[in-house]
């Protein structure tokens, strides 16, 4: 029985999340460069249990595509092509950064934390991602 891992893909860092093994919860996993993240799932896929990966997919909030949004069904692409044998899925991802700030403040996270650490707004943005796709399923 697989994980789920989810990421919160950016420009210049992407958050990764991944559920516990009965996948209830989503837990922050790390945040990595972007330009390394294919060879950083390759090696933890080796090692870990995966069954599916999911990927926020960025929109205006109108649903209209932003910046990101063919970066991301690119990747999403890509993906599908180098494992085949995961379930890839896109999950709407607008105002989890908001939401993650949110929940660092009421963790108690100070200012100058937030601010210093942006990699933990990453992680813990692709853990709201997960979690939103383990509620609807």
């Amino acid at each position: 029985m697989g994980r789920i891992l989810a990421i919160d893909l950016g420009t210049k860092r992407t958050g990764l999340a991944v559920t516990d093994p009965l996948k209830i919860l989503a837990n922050p996993l790390e945040t990595i460069p972007t330009d390394s993240l294919v060879n950083y799932l390759k090696k933890y896929l080796q090692k870990e249990d995966v069954e599916a990966i999911v990927l926020g997919y960025p929109t205006k909030l109108d649903g209209t595509f932003n910046e990101m949004t063919q970066k991301v069904i690119s990747l999403k692409d890509r993906l599908s092509k180098l494992f085949p044998q995961l379930k890839i899925e896109l999950e709407d991802e607008r105002f989890t950064s908001r939401m993650a700030m949110q929940s660092m403040i009421a963790m108690g996270s100070k200012k100058k934390d937030r601010q210093e650490k942006a990699g933990n707004l990453d992680k813990v943005s692709a853990a709201i991602i997960l979690q939103s796709y383990l509620e609807r399923q």
